[in-house]
């Protein structure tokens, strides 16, 4: 099985998605996702998910990481052996490009 390397590409605060600050039921302001940074890189060996990522990003990505990990690709979306994807929290989305590395 190939490597695949997740890169953070971009963590939308709720201002991105509503236009203003998003208050919860709580009365507290939602933030960016703080599960992540812009720009930080995970290698993935064997379809396993690594150590502080999170669980439901995981969820979210993992089928298209199924896909670059058996060989597959995206052409009529993607250049070989890549593909962007996003978790699906609504208030806070985070974006991720996932790469199948060569061995």
């Amino acid at each position: 099985m190939p490597k695949i390397k997740i890169t953070v590409i971009k963590r939308f605060h709720p201002k991105d998605v509503f236009g203003k600050d998003y208050v919860t039921p709580s009365g507290k302001t939602a933030t960016e996702c703080q599960s992540f940074k812009d720009g930080q890189e995970f290698i993935i060996e064997k379809g396993q998910k690594p150590d502080g990522f999170c669980t439901w990003a995981w969820y979210d990505v993992y089928k298209d990481l199924s896909v670059l990990n058996w060989g597959g690709n995206f052409r009529n979306w993607m250049e070989d052996g890549i593909m962007y994807t996003a978790c699906s929290d609504g208030v806070r989305p985070v974006c991720f490009k996932l790469e199948r590395l060569d061995e």
